[in-house]
């Protein structure tokens, strides 16, 4: 049975939204291997034992804030009570389950908690893990904590997904003074979908043809020299008249990151 029959028989909402097609497109190649699968938010379970039917191979693990009515849902499933802002509570599935394949954030939908359990549980997803955010339409709707009236800088998941992207091309940034974070040269691809984020988490560490070490000036006197014997000329102008332009645009950005309190 595929995806869309299995969420329809099970009647998650999944099949409505249509994320039967964006789970497919992913997870079809994936069905018979022995996966650990986390789900956030499984409501009354039905979902986990669509799942179930769709892995038959794979260890299937629930969490949700409230306890379900019925856990008789099968040896290959197991449920675990608690709050996906718990960080205790996450930190006792990390250590109970080691590693996840896969993991599916469909909880509580609140900017904030996604944030944090993605920040959280990403270090425990596998290499070639998926990471999906369902319903990512309350980043934009103030009922939710979204805002719907600041959509580049609010502090929506949406935006911090946005954000993430950057990550794709940390050896990119000509900024002496960026810091790497922990999602650098670990994540392949983001995708963004209606209502849906799908982060792969993979090792990328392509090396940049226009910056060294997050310097352009460095990669650029690097080239040069390699080529022509004029060490003395370049050094003035990439290690001094280039890298003092950079940091007269970083004090600038910066001045105008303390003006506008974008932080």
């Amino acid at each position: 049975m595929n995806l869309e029959k299995l969420f329809k028989y099970y009647k998650t909402d999944k099949s409505t939204h249509q994320y039967h097609r964006i789970y497919d497109s992913y997870l079809s190649k994936l069905r018979n291997k022995k996966l650990n699968i986390l789900e956030i938010g499984v409501a009354d379970g039905f979902s986990l034992v669509a799942w179930s039917k769709y892995f038959k191979n794979s260890k299937i693990i629930g969490i949700d804030i409230k306890k379900l009515k019925d856990n008789k849902l099968g040896k290959k499933i197991s449920f675990h009570q608690g709050s996906q802002v718990d960080g205790k509570f996450l930190d006792s599935l990390i250590k109970k389950y080691k590693k996840f394949d896969i993991i599916i954030d469909d909880g509580s939908h609140y900017p904030a908690d996604v944030i944090y359990s993605f920040k959280k549980l990403f270090s425990s997803l596998n290499i070639k893990g998926l990471y999906f955010v369902e319903d990512t339409q309350t980043s934009y709707n103030h009922f939710f904590g979204g805002n719907a009236f600041d959509l580049k800088y609010s502090n929506t998941h949406m935006n911090f997904f946005k954000n993430l992207v950057d990550s794709l091309n940390f050896k990119e940034i000509p900024n002496p003074f960026y810091k790497i974070n922990k999602f650098d040269g670990l994540i392949k691809n983001i995708s963004f979908y209606n209502n849906m984020i799908v982060v792969k988490k993979d090792y990328n560490y392509i090396e940049s043809n226009l910056v060294l070490n997050n310097s352009y000036e460095n990669k650029r006197f690097q080239t040069k020299t390699k080529r022509k014997n004029k060490r003395f000329r370049y050094f003035l102008k990439y290690k001094i008249l280039f890298k003092s332009y950079t940091l007269f645009l970083f004090f600038i950005n910066l001045l105008k990151k303390i003006i506008l309190f974008r932080y």
